[in-house]
């Protein structure tokens, strides 16, 4: 039978300096595109990327935004070429946070600069909501679900961000809630939860404004016709009609990531090819956790799930693997 192949992209943390530097040196293509990209957002994103010296700026929010999807979009564009190579065609496509734009690029309803203006712009909106050090993230690690419920009801200005698979939820919102309620998450028996190094309380209530904000410049933006569909972050769905793309991005700035419903739902779809694109191979985490947990309706055998990452030209050749015919 044919395989079904979905391309997927990572989020703000997995950005490192020299992500994307061998694909630039080996392929003039990136290196327009990276050019192309610096002019779009009026920054040098290659300086950005691979410089050491500026490895501290490219933390910042409104700076790794626009390095991340220019990353992420630069190898795209040579693993597409090796998927057509192989006649191997692109069921869908999904990101986490940050990713998301990357995906809508790639599925063709926005261009290659304009989702590099348009994250560089969210970076910026996102990064001046919240003044440094009001707002904090915190990983909790195999939680349990009523216990976690239990204490965000009761712990004011503490919210989820991401449900990223059964072994992690991320939790967000102002630095007191998120201390107090990783304090009461520990008295209950949640044996783990991790404070994240990040500049603010993404995916909360407190970027509601932040969000939109980036209604208008997402008003301004023109969209394309979708070529495949993707999903959405907000709610976990497959969206076919780019018509519902503006909305869905404006309530994702503080809407909480629905990652392990986006892979449950490309699993009860019948995907069993997911090539993770960019730095790491955190989303391939993700999803061999939800696997093992076993809530997902997979209809291909999990033995049979390819999981991909390429985030170097060497890794290529892991799609040298995929056939259309199984």
């Amino acid at each position: 039978m044919s395989r079904k192949t979905v391309l997927i992209y990572p989020g703000q943390g997995a950005q490192y300096t020299g992500m994307c530097r061998e694909f630039y040196d080996s392929y003039e293509n990136v290196r327009e595109l990276y050019a192309e990209a610096s002019k779009a957002c009026g920054l040098d994103l290659a300086g950005l990327c691979f410089s050491e010296e500026r490895s501290e700026e490219l933390s910042l929010t409104q700076y790794t935004q626009p390095a991340m999807v220019c990353a992420e979009l630069a190898m795209t564009l040579i693993v597409k070429e090796e998927l057509s190579r192989q006649g191997i065609e692109v069921f869908a496509s999904a990101g986490l946070s940050l990713g998301e734009y990357a995906a809508i690029s790639e599925a063709g309803a926005l261009s290659f600069s304009d989702a590099v203006r348009t994250v560089y712009e969210r970076g910026k909106l996102m990064a001046g909501a919240v003044p440094a050090g009001e707002g904090a993230m915190a990983a909790v690690i195999n939680p349990d679900i009523a216990v976690l419920n239990e204490v965000l009801s009761e712990t004011e200005g503490a919210y989820v961000a991401n449900y990223n698979s059964p072994a992690q939820i991320v939790i967000t919102g102002y630095k007191a809630s998120v201390e107090l309620a990783v304090k009461r998450l520990t008295e209950r028996g949640i044996k783990r939860c991790v404070m994240l190094n990040v500049s603010g309380p993404f995916h909360s209530p407190l970027l509601k404004e932040a969000g939109e904000k980036l209604g208008k410049v997402l008003s301004e933006t023109e969209l394309g016709e979708l070529r495949h569909p993707y999903y959405s972050n907000i709610d976990g769905l497959m969206v076919k009609d780019e018509s519902e793309i503006r909305e869905k991005l404006v309530r994702q700035v503080s809407g909480s990531v629905h990652w392990q419903q986006i892979i449950e739902a490309m699993l009860s779809e019948g995907v069993d090819t997911f090539i993770e694109i960019g730095p790491g191979r955190t989303l391939c985490g993700f999803i061999q956790k939800i696997l093992r947990a076993g809530t997902a309706a997979i209809k291909a055998d999990q033995a049979d799930i390819k999981l991909i990452n390429i985030e170097k030209p060497e890794d290529l050749s892991k799609i040298a693997g995929i056939s259309e015919e199984t």
